[in-house]
């Protein structure tokens, strides 16, 4: 509830194209138990850098006697508008306008909610750290997945039952892939909400019936295809070609694509098999 308010009232939850336009609509949120056996699953995979709930919370609180049980992990997902989406589905080698504004305006708006979160637990007695605006937050290029960094929000908002992966390793949720998402880790004890899925791709029609693929045409430097997503191929287009793209033509220093996310049957909504 108090997510839900914070994105309904802030006045940072705005787009700057038209008056009043807002960048996310009305979020989910999920909790996850920091004793969750998925943090070391994690870790397994991706390999020994990667950061648990308690290695995060001890490195905000170092003088703390924590248990992974005495953690919660709160993780949302801020979905773009229709009018976001419907615009940047129109777009085939570069984001639109208010895709590129809720990239910029709308990380600055979900770092403003973790650090608002922050403040609001410790007002109640609660210590909680967001992951991302930790010095300890880091990008790898280590490992199997690399590159990547050593705490991802949406493996986070996985766990939190929140969505799958899908082709592209969009996170794949109830209201679609074209989203922010954020977490933040807390001492506190909060039933861990329903992950109502085993597989990780469980939402993706590709993997599931052997269809779709629509996201793959969608990419303007083919860093999609049937075997999945090549990240070094994506992320030479999306943060340093369209980082210059976004100066030249924006005047502001960030990065966007976001093509795979919309377009496709998974764009606002988990899709049925008949959409593939």
């Amino acid at each position: 509830a108090w997510i839900e308010d914070f994105v309904s009232r802030s006045p940072e939850n705005s787009l700057k194209v038209e008056q009043s336009e807002r960048i996310f609509d009305r979020p989910l949120v999920g909790f996850a138990s920091g004793s969750d056996s998925l943090w070391q699953l994690y870790r397994d995979h991706i390999g020994d850098f990667y950061l648990t709930p308690r290695d995060l919370f001890r490195a905000a609180f170092p003088s703390e006697t924590v248990l992974p049980e005495e953690l919660t992990i709160i993780s949302w997902i801020l979905p773009s508008t229709r009018r976001t989406r419907q615009e940047q589905t129109g777009q085939t080698k570069h984001p639109s306008k208010r895709w590129v504004w809720t990239r910029h305006y709308g990380e600055i708006f979900n770092n403003a909610l973790r650090r608002s979160l922050v403040e609001a637990l410790a007002g109640a007695g609660v210590h909680a750290v967001a992951p991302l605006q930790l010095p300890v937050w880091s990008k790898s290029s280590e490992g199997p997945y690399a590159p990547c960094s050593n705490w991802s929000e949406r493996h986070a908002a996985y766990a939190a039952g929140l969505g799958t992966f899908g082709l592209c390793d969009g996170l794949i949720t109830p209201v679609g892939k074209a989203h922010r998402t954020g977490s933040v880790i807390a001492r506190i004890t909060v039933l861990p909400s329903a992950r109502p899925y085993q597989d990780h791709h469980a939402y993706c029609l590709h993997y599931t019936q052997g269809t779709c693929g629509k996201c793959i045409p969608r990419c303007p430097v083919k860093a999609l295809s049937l075997q999945g997503h090549d990240k070094k191929r994506c992320m030479a287009y999306t943060e340093h070609a369209m980082n210059t793209y976004m100066k030249n033509t924006y005047g502001i220093d960030t990065y966007a694509c976001g093509l795979c996310q919309c377009g496709v049957p998974c764009m606002d909504h988990i899709p049925a098999p008949e959409e593939g």
